[in-house]
């Protein structure tokens, strides 16, 4: 999937149609409106600026593209890579020989205070809705009650119903015993109603700020949402090749922050900035708010660019992958000065391109043609594959001996080509995917339908808790020696362990429908009526109830009201 045979790059437009760049030149000219720059927010480079060696005017003559044939040099040597720390899982964690349990990697993430606030603030939303008289019936929710909460909800993630409400069913063939022993139906649907992640006070003081620059968006996502954040930083650092992408969290809402991108799986949602490294893992990410406060005025695609790429953070000598939409000469120049290798597909009408015609490519070039310049540090290469594919890069030289197998058909046979190609592109095809294997990871199953947005973001939060999870225990397992689980398995125990249940073998014998006492290890004189209910067949007293099911059924000489219950769906309700 990261190498389509047609375009020869994974995931990425790398042409467009005469409409379309027709479109994105008419959008480029400054206008009034903008101050004098393009859609990109991008002015146009000049030797006065510094930011362009040289315009395509040089001694009276046009700079035309080069060839694989004519040799390519770095100006000056990649910079050292040198993290700021160790990459790789950090300590503590990394220390010991045992493999730490899915519950405790999650928790890294949903730790105890995320958790705590999320219960705090849980309990003032109940209390505001009960007074409001939208809720009844309300305990307030605890910790080990908010995880068992979480644990319950993967589990309907992993096991698809079509309704909530299907989870808890008797009347039916297809009834589930595990969601009725960690929490009740009501008690399910009364949490989900009332889950929140701010302070409703603070929501209501905040709202009132709406059309003003003090207002604040995601207020009502920020605490878990900066904390999370934090967590995949401090537990983490990135291997050296970062990619940058886009993450869609699907949500119908009527929302001003909801986003379409065409091509996305989901088409319509909430856009998410993304910084993930080689592995999937990801390392930062930010919601897209439609604007922001620290614009630098380069545009939408640098500042999410640089918002990511925090040196400080990272170190330096890391290697950066983007697609077109983020590609510009003006990036990846800022980038070169912070000491980032950059690369990435361009548009042809991206301002600071080379815009010649002299010596280029055109629709008959031979499959594996390659034309270059350099400006500085700056190399654009254009490679003929099945169509023309265009790269900039701050990190490679234009050809260095590289080829790649291609299909050809000749005299109506098939046959199987070398045909050269820039390590720009290679490097590019493998590297770039690394938000999409995060997103195939987070999309190998889906969240019930959520009511509320900041809900749904939320579900979203858990899936990159979830997600890193996985990619911390397969890391620690190879460094171990030891067999990784699937990613099935690894959430299966992650959903048992949150909602409190035991080992699997544990977990496979309570399926079974076998009576057993309502009170184990009662003594006394009271032993006999000690936690007697009322028989859900016969409706008298009895000490004994059904493992799975943990309904009261007498099991007596006379009557075998388990037996009935068990073997005639009439009785069911």
């Amino acid at each position: 999937w990261m190498n389509p045979p047609k375009a020869g790059l994974a995931g990425d437009d790398v042409e467009e149609t005469e409409d379309e760049e027709k479109k994105d030149e008419d959008a480029l000219v400054p206008s009034v409106e903008d101050g004098g720059r393009g859609r990109n927010g991008l002015q146009s480079l000049s030797p006065s600026n510094g930011k362009r060696s040289r315009s395509d005017i040089h001694l009276g003559q046009e700079v035309g593209w080069k060839t694989e044939q004519e040799s390519d040099r770095l100006p000056l040597p990649a910079p050292r890579f040198l993290p700021s720390r160790r990459p790789g899982v950090q300590p503590p964690l990394s220390h010991g020989d045992r493999c730490p349990s899915p519950a405790e990697l999650f928790k890294l993430y949903f730790n105890q205070a995320a958790i705590k606030t999320l219960c705090v603030n849980t309990n003032k939303n109940a209390a505001k809705r009960l007074s409001a008289g939208r809720t009844r019936n309300w305990t307030n929710v605890t910790e080990r009650e908010m995880y068992q909460y979480i644990g319950l909800a993967l589990y309907m993630r992993l096991l698809k119903r079509p309704k909530v409400r299907d989870f808890w069913r008797t009347a039916t063939i297809f009834q589930l015993s595990h969601p009725s022993r960690v929490m009740s139906r009501d008690r399910f649907l009364s949490v989900t109603a009332n889950v929140h992640m701010s302070d409703p006070e603070d929501d209501a003081v905040n709202d009132r700020k709406k059309g003003s620059p003090e207002y604040d968006c995601l207020h009502r996502l920020r605490p878990l949402y900066d904390s999370l954040r934090v967590a995949c930083k401090a537990v983490y650092h990135p291997q050296q090749n970062l990619c940058v992408g886009e993450r869609m969290v699907a949500t119908k809402a009527k929302l001003g922050l909801k986003q379409h991108i065409k091509g996305k799986p989901a088409t319509w949602g909430i856009k998410l900035f993304v910084l993930c490294d080689s592995t999937g893992y990801t390392v930062d990410f930010q919601v897209y708010t439609g604007g922001s406060s620290q614009a630098s005025g380069s545009g939408l695609s640098f500042d999410a660019v640089m918002s990511l790429s925090n040196k400080a953070f990272l170190g330096s000598g890391y290697h950066i992958y983007c697609d077109s939409f983020y590609t510009s000469p003006a990036l990846f120049s800022r980038l070169h000065e912070l000491g980032f290798g950059a690369c990435g597909t361009f548009r042809n009408t991206r301002v600071g391109a080379p815009k010649t015609k002299v010596n280029a490519l055109t629709k008959r070039s031979p499959r594996g043609s390659i034309r270059w310049i350099r400006e500085g540090p700056l190399l654009f290469i254009k490679w003929m594959d099945a169509r023309e594919v265009s790269v900039c890069s701050t990190l490679h030289t234009a050809f260095s001996g590289d080829a790649v197998r291609r299909v050809s058909r000749a005299g109506g046979k098939h046959g199987v080509l070398e045909v050269p190609v820039p390590a720009a592109v290679k490097d590019y095809n493998r590297f770039t995917g690394a938000v999409g294997r995060s997103d195939q990871l987070i999309g190998s199953a889906s969240w019930q339908r959520g009511r509320k947005w900041y809900v749904v973001v939320l579900q979203h939060l858990i899936d990159v808790a979830v997600t890193n999870s996985y990619l911390l225990h397969r890391e620690l397992c190879g460094q171990r020696g030891q067999q990784a689980l699937t990613l099935q398995a690894f959430q299966e125990q992650l959903t048992a362990q949150l909602c409190g249940e035991g080992s699997p073998s544990a977990l496979s014998s309570s399926n079974l429908h076998l009576p057993v006492a309502i009170v184990e290890g009662a003594s006394g004189q009271n032993k006999a009526t000690k936690g007697r209910r009322r028989c859900r067949l016969c409706s008298k007293s009895t000490p004994f109830m059904c493992a799975a099911c943990s309904l009261p059924l007498c099991v007596i000489v006379d009557r075998n009201c388990h037996k009935d219950f068990h073997s005639c769906s009439k009785y069911r309700l």
